[in-house]
Order: structure tokens, then C-alpha cells, then sequence
């Protein structure tokens, strides 16, 4: 992460907030990172069950307090998960959903290219 250009958080939420994974990694290297990635361009994809809300605003104060430079408006991919059924089943992206993430991604791309962020 040091040496990126710029990075593109994808995280699950689960109980309303950022992913064990994604959390943990953040624990770890928060420090380590502190002052020596500020104004890294960043964007984010959420994915969640009905909103993503605190997990998008838990991500917004880790970056806040990284300093890092928001560069595109948050991706949310709703997956409707609401039963204990539908929570646990396996999640497959709409085609809608992954041009969503294309487009992210070709954005930052094309910034990075032009030398705008």
C-alpha cells in the first residue's frame, strides 16, 4: 500500500459494520500507515445487505484520520440479504453491480492516466 498510486476499498458489512477481514487489516496497519499514505486518491465499494451505512462511514473516519482523498463517490452494492437464509447463501453480483465496479475502476484508472488525482 505504500508504494500505490491510489487504492480502491471493497468491504463487506456484517452487524452493521465493516468486514472482520477488512477491519483487522485496518487494526494492523493503521499506524504503520499513519503519515506516510496522506492523500493517497481512494475510493470504495460497500457491500451490504439493506443500506452500508456504518460500515461506509466507519471506512470514511479510518480514511479521515489516514488523510487519504476521496476521489469518487462511494460504491454501495445492495445485496437484500435480510433472512438468516439469505445472509449465509453465496452472493452473486448483477451485471449492473459489476459494471458499477468497472466503472470505478476505469475512472481511477483514467485519473491516475491524466495525472488528475
Amino acid at each position: 500500500m505504500l508504494s500505490s498510486q491510489a487504492i480502491v476499498v471493497v468491504a463487506a458489512e456484517n452487524l452493521a459494520a465493516l468486514s472482520g477481514r477488512i477491519k483487522d487489516f485496518f487494526d494492523r496497519s493503521y499506524y504503520p500507515l499513519l503519515n506516510k499514505t496522506q492523500g493517497l486518491p481512494f475510493a470504495s465499494i460497500i457491500c451490504a445487505g439493506s443500506d452500508g451505512d456504518n460500515a461506509q462511514a466507519q471506512l470514511d473516519r479510518i480514511a479521515l484520520g489516514l488523510r487519504w482523498r476521496r476521489v469518487a463517490e462511494p460504491v454501495r452494492l445492495m445485496m437484500q440479504a435480510q433472512t438468516e437464509q439469505a445472509i449465509l447463501a453465496p452472493k452473486t453480483l448483477s451485471e449492473q453491480q459489476r459494471a458499477l465496479c468497472q466503472e470505478l475502476g476505469e475512472l481511477l484508472a483514467e485519473g491516475l492516466a491524466m495525472q488528475i488525482f
